[in-house]
């Protein structure tokens, strides 16, 4: 077994603590995990992602090559896109509905839509609109992990006591706002494939 999942997004929308909950997860079930990351500006809506793999057996490179992800979970969809050289055929594209306008030429929201949905296998969520219905938008991550679980060859146990061990010392509001998010996603995901 080998998983290849790469996480994108920009600055501050919480890339970085997915992978960090996948790579507890899988150290949680004893599986080899290799991460390896790219912070951009944040201050500036910079580009941030996250490779992941996961494997029953050694990983020797922390970069997944072009046309080898499994999965991309992208926290925005412009993001997603430019990460679609990486995506194996027959592989699945998550992704936030919401838009993080930080360029000029920025393309519609319609058109981003359209080639998304040009891949048999994704999924366009509205994880922050879901999020803030919850009572905080920076869940929407979360609940973007959640929906992912369903792909991911890690058991819901495992993610959260990952979840757990990432947001119990915030107290126990975020934590239970957190594991709401998780369940949330996952639901909607089920609901969706």
């Amino acid at each position: 077994m080998k998983t290849n999942i790469i996480i994108a997004g920009v600055g501050g929308q919480g890339i970085l603590t997915i992978a960090a909950v996948l790579d507890t997860a899988a150290l949680n079930e004893n599986l080899y995990v290799k991460q390896s990351e790219v912070h951009g500006m944040s201050q500036r809506g910079g580009a941030v992602e996250s490779h992941v793999r996961i494997s029953d057996s050694q990983v020797h490179s922390d970069l997944i090559p072009e046309g080898k992800a499994d999965l991309i979970v992208a926290v925005e969809p412009m993001e997603s896109l430019r990460h679609l050289p990486f995506l194996k055929k027959g592989g699945t594209l998550i992704t936030d509905a919401q838009t993080f306008v930080n360029m000029d030429n920025y393309p519609e929201k319609k058109a981003l839509y359209k080639t998304i949905q040009k891949y048999p296998h994704h999924l366009i969520i509205n994880a922050t609109e879901m999020a803030k219905a919850l009572g905080n938008s920076k869940v929407a991550n979360i609940i973007l992990l959640g929906a992912a679980s369903v792909l991911l060859p890690l058991s819901e146990k495992s993610l959260i006591r990952a979840i757990e061990s990432m947001f119990s010392s915030k107290g126990e509001k975020i934590l239970a706002l957190n594991l709401e998010a998780f369940y949330k996603g996952k639901e909607l995901a089920l609901q969706m494939v």
